[in-house]
This record gives structure tokens, sequence and C-alpha cells, in this order.
């Protein structure tokens, strides 16, 4: 169980990532 949480949670993380690197990418577009 502990593990597919961790899976989970790294998941979510990667996803956050790409957005915020993605904003910025805009900005600099900006």
């Amino acid at each position: 169980m502990s593990s597919v949480k961790k899976k989970r949670r790294l998941k979510i993380s990667k996803h956050k990532r790409k957005k915020r690197r993605r904003r910025d990418r805009h900005k600099k577009n900006k």
C-alpha cells in the first residue's frame, strides 16, 4: 500500500513540475 501511495505522489509531483515549467516558458515568450 505504501508503495502505491509513493508512486502516486511521484506522478503528481511530475505533473506539477511540467505545468510549472510550461508557465515559465510562456512568461519568457511574452
